[in-house]
């Protein structure tokens, strides 16, 4: 990834609304949400959340798909490892003792344990 594009990525996630539809659907996994669900759970209406949901798209972190009259929405995971990894490429100089474990409690946010902090939403 270059400046470039981290720039475009991290633009699309410097909004309320955006971080908190990026967030939901990062707890959601790879079957993502409905579009109906995910507005409620954010607590926007349908018109907002396609606005955000189209930015993040530009942004390459979130693809959408039709699902018999329904639209479901997922964050893209290799956009979001790129841009990590581009944030952390030259963390501590290279030297990952130096980096107090980062890499470890990043590691360990995923798969299940991170949660979407909206008491509002379920999933």
């Amino acid at each position: 990834m270059d400046h470039v594009t981290a720039s475009r990525t991290l633009s699309a996630l410097a909004h309320e609304h955006r971080l908190a539809v990026f967030r939901a659907l990062i707890a959601a996994g790879p079957s993502g949400l409905a579009a109906g669900e995910l507005a409620r759970g954010v607590g926007i209406g349908a018109t907002n959340l396609s606005f955000h949901i189209k930015e993040l798209e530009r942004a390459g972190l979130v693809r959408s798909w039709r699902v018999g009259r329904s639209i479901r929405s997922s964050v893209e995971v290799d956009a979001v490892r790129r841009l990590l990894e581009f944030l952390i490429a030259d963390c501590c100089g290279g030297k990952a003792d130096l980096c107090g474990g980062i890499f470890v409690e990043v590691s360990s946010l995923c798969c299940g344990s991170a949660q979407f902090s909206n008491p509002e939403f379920s999933s």
